[in-house]
């Protein structure tokens, strides 16, 4: 069943109380560093874009950001096998943030992510092209709603934008755990739309403007 919403590309993270919506925002700029081609500036922007209100004792000055920006770049960015070096492969709090990695199909994620996403009922993707490393051909992520707002809990770097690639990227998820989401919100592309009824036959697919 498809029901058609016109509603924004969301890309937005989660209020946290204390210090903890700090330290997403340093992992989420980290993360888009090493994942995209975006300016700083950009990264920066995007990742303060709903930065909590009630947090903003806690937001780190714009210099030490566009530093850590220029550390991250700075570091090598793959080893002598052609993989992500063991610095990139970990979170903040020592977590694994590689699901998958060939020269296909490269998955980030946490095991807290996708306990989280497990949780969720109704989960969000969206494709970024643009802001794509030159080896891959988009960025696919997997979002869903937390405290009231809407959160990337899964990465993919997809080499093209086919059923097939999106089905691998699906693949690689469900085997990770027994997700039973309800719905399922896409924009229209063809590609997405073909492996969301393929692999989840029976969640309600929502389409977006």
């Amino acid at each position: 069943m498809n029901v058609f919403l016109s509603l924004l590309t969301i890309h937005c993270h989660a209020p946290h109380p204390d210090r903890v919506p700090a330290l997403q925002l340093k992992n989420e700029i980290k993360t888009r560093t090493v994942m995209t081609d975006e300016s700083p500036s950009s990264i920066i922007n995007s990742a303060l874009r709903t930065y909590p209100l009630s947090a903003a004792g806690e937001l780190p000055r714009s210099d030490g950001l566009s530093l850590t920006i220029r550390r991250q770049r700075t570091t090598e960015t793959v080893d002598v096998n052609g993989r992500l070096p063991e610095k990139l492969r970990k979170m903040y709090r020592d977590e694994d943030f590689i699901l998958h990695e060939d020269k296909k199909l490269i998955i980030f994620t946490t095991k807290t992510n996708l306990s989280i996403l497990k949780q969720n009922k109704h989960w969000f993707v969206d494709g970024m092209f643009k802001v794509c490393p030159d080896d891959y051909y988009q960025l696919f992520t997997l979002h869903a709603m937390m405290t009231n707002a809407i959160i990337p809990l899964v990465y993919g770097l997809l080499i093209g934008k086919s059923n097939g690639d999106y089905n691998q990227f699906f693949e690689k998820l469900f085997e990770q755990d027994n997700f039973q989401p309800e719905s399922i919100m896409t924009d229209f592309e063809s590609g997405t739309i073909k492996s969301v009824k393929g692999t989840l036959p029976n969640v309600l697919h929502k389409g977006t403007f």
